[in-house]
């Protein structure tokens, strides 16, 4: 599948004719142009800017940056093209060529995630926050998310499901120490403990994923054994799986002598407050 296929519509139907070349540019003063407070990257690799802006030096900004007028105040947010500023200054020019388009705060979002998407330059961390900001910033359904960018509802719940992890498993993810195929089958561990020393012993050992499935299960079954619980049955497992994909989080089905509860975990203010807004729409 091209990768044009896979990211549906992409920067040239959000932004009509952006990439079509630089006829509509103009040259603006890299000091007037602001960052987009919107970029889901957060690392930027100091060998590939310093390559680029060397080619910026034989060659010029050969693709126009885009970028919108700042809302009272001077100056400009760059839209598209972070990269190309930040190695354009490292050539020590003065200006770039821009296309100037009147852009909302969420198509910036969008653009700038896919924009990196198009690239893979977005670790599975940043990633997941930005579908996540998308979703509580502009009200976006999993679904209709998905459909904008042109992915699947499982692979962005997926993704968004990775940030319950421990901040210092999601911190190994982020520096590229272990993938978000190792790290998906700790979601059903039911300890933060539990997963990070999982994590660790997946750097330490360079599980695969499917050694980590084994690991996981065999920990859950000690933790069954621990707890005496009644297992549940089939209908009611694949229930608790569709409430964990609904709700991006671990959930638990736990059936007593008459009925039963539902556990909803949370791990941060920040995610207590998304379930908050999943469950109570119309607030407290």
């Amino acid at each position: 599948m091209s990768e044009k296929r896979r990211l549906g519509k992409g920067l040239g139907a959000l932004i009509p004719d952006v990439t079509a070349g630089t006829e509509d540019s103009s040259d603006i003063a890299l000091s007037l142009i602001k960052p987009n407070p919107y970029q889901p990257r957060r690392t930027f690799n100091e060998e590939k800017l310093k390559e680029l802006a060397s080619s910026i030096e034989t060659h010029g900004v050969l693709q126009a940056v885009v970028v919108t007028k700042a809302v009272d105040e001077d100056g400009y947010y760059l839209v598209a093209g972070e990269r190309r500023c930040r190695a354009a200054k490292l050539a020590n020019l003065k200006s770039v060529p821009a296309i100037v388009k009147e852009i909302d705060k969420s198509t910036m979002l969008e653009i700038a995630l896919i924009e990196n998407l198009q690239r893979e330059d977005l670790n599975p961390v940043e990633e997941a926050q930005a579908y996540r900001k998308l979703m509580e910033d502009y009200s976006y359904t999993q679904e209709e998310l998905a459909k904008r960018l042109g992915k699947s509802r499982s692979s962005v719940a997926n993704s968004v499901r990775l940030l319950v992890l421990p901040e210092k498993v999601l911190g190994h993810l982020e520096k590229g120490e272990i993938t978000a195929g190792q790290v998906r089958p700790l979601l059903s561990l039911d300890s933060p403990d539990l997963q990070l020393e999982a994590a660790l012993k997946i750097i330490k050992d360079g599980l695969t994923a499917r050694e980590v499935e084994k690991l996981t299960s065999a920990k859950q079954k000690d933790r069954s054994a621990d707890k005496e619980e009644k297992p549940l049955d089939p209908l009611r497992q694949e229930i608790q799986l569709q409430m964990q994909r609904e709700l991006g989080t671990k959930v638990r089905l736990k059936e007593g002598k008459k009925g039963g509860t539902i556990e909803i975990y949370y791990y941060s203010e920040e995610d207590l407050e998304r379930l908050i807004s999943m469950l109570l729409p119309e607030g407290i």
